[in-house]
């Protein structure tokens, strides 16, 4: 499952001395599932617009178009949402990020799981014999999962949608693939607004307990980013000036322990990583929402364990969407002990934060899933 690697963000240590703030790489990998390829590296997280961060334009439409078009193939489907068609192309595909992507939605490299022979390479150790001649997974002798979605072929054969109108039904088109996927999810008429339903479409998706909770959680941060209010444009007042100045800080480098009231700063020595601040002028994690707080006038204090005690606090079982543009967002080693905090950030909006993210990074715009540890927030203003 997840890749993590973690260090501390000005958190108090147990031998009580402050670190700088250096995020975990959260990268959410799923293992390879018997339906699917293991997920590749999501490439950056900055704000690529849209809707939500990571995700290509393209490949956003392709989930929002087939949303709206299964109501015509399933009538009786309701709850279906991009949200849910996201959550499942990015444990299997990673939205095709590194692939192009067309105008007619092909994309190119083909995307193609391994080869169902049994061997036990990606985790199968079923042998599924070839039932499409090598049409769509180029290989006669056995199967291979393919496209965005990962269907087996004989799969997409019953499930598949010219998703497009033009006149083709191909797996490793987005908009076919991501119809046939809204199709196989609805079943015989699903709610996927109900909890228990939407898990089991998951499960039968991938008859895997973990799988379904790993694509849960992504739907999850999807809805919340479908519904944050707009995003920075939500913000207004001292939540706007806020985010105004740490946004005017993105592309400063990251110093462990850098950043104060006034500004960019250097640090101390030294990161986990090795990183010694005093040779960088910047900021680490708090130091820059000391920083853009003190723009609205708010003293915080220096860390970020410190600064969840400040304003109303938000729990992480309230989720994502309880966050509004401005707030502070946490992240802890232990979930429920403010004490083990790593990391904060403020709040964008549609899912994402302004945050410095760790040594060697610069300060940025990333998704709010791309922590590990969410520990809610803090309504400072």
């Amino acid at each position: 499952m997840s890749a993590v690697r973690k260090a501390g963000c000005l958190v108090v240590l147990l031998v009580c001395c402050a670190a700088a703030c250096a995020a975990p790489l959260n990268q959410m990998m799923s293992a390879a599932s018997t339906l699917g390829m293991a997920a590749a590296s999501s490439g950056g997280g900055e704000d690529l617009g849209g809707s939500a961060a990571g995700i290509p334009d393209r490949m956003l439409t392709a989930y929002k178009g087939a949303a709206r078009l299964v109501k015509k193939e399933v009538p009786t489907c309701r709850g279906m949402r991009w949200p849910v068609l996201a959550g499942i192309a990015r444990i299997e595909s990673n939205h095709a990020v590194g692939r192009t992507i067309a105008a007619s939605g092909a994309i190119t490299p083909r995307i193609l799981g391994p080869v169902l022979n049994g061997s036990g390479a990606g985790g199968n150790t079923t042998v599924f014999a070839d039932t499409d001649g090598g049409r769509w997974d180029g290989d006669s002798r056995f199967e291979r999962a393919v496209g965005p979605f990962q269907f087996l072929p004989q799969t997409f054969r019953s499930m598949g949608r010219d998703g497009n109108d033009d006149g083709t039904v191909d797996p490793h088109n987005a908009d076919d693939a991501a119809l046939g996927a809204a199709v196989y999810l609805c079943g015989e008429g699903r709610n996927l607004r109900d909890d228990r339903q939407l898990r089991s479409a998951l499960f039968a998706y991938n008859r895997s307990d973990a799988y379904v909770a790993e694509v849960a959680g992504w739907i999850d941060r999807y809805d919340a980013a479908a519904t944050t209010g707009g995003g920075l444009g939500a913000a207004t007042g001292d939540a706007r000036t806020v985010l105004d100045a740490a946004l005017s800080q993105r592309g400063v480098p990251y110093s462990w322990g850098g950043g104060n009231a006034r500004g960019k700063s250097r640090g101390v020595c030294c990161s986990p990583g090795g990183q010694d601040g005093r040779q960088v002028v910047g900021f680490d994690c708090s130091g820059l929402t000391v920083y853009a707080f003190a723009q609205a006038g708010v003293s915080l204090p220096r860390l970020a364990a410190d600064q969840a005690g400040v304003g109303r606090r938000i729990p992480a079982s309230a989720g994502y969407k309880a966050l509004k543009p401005g707030d502070l967002v946490f992240f802890a080693y232990v979930p429920g002990r403010d004490r083990s905090i790593y990391h904060v950030g403020i709040v964008v909006g549609d899912g994402q934060m302004i945050n410095a993210p760790r040594p060697g990074g610069k300060v940025r715009i990333d998704p709010l899933s791309s922590m590990g540890g969410f520990a809610g927030g803090a309504r400072v203003l």
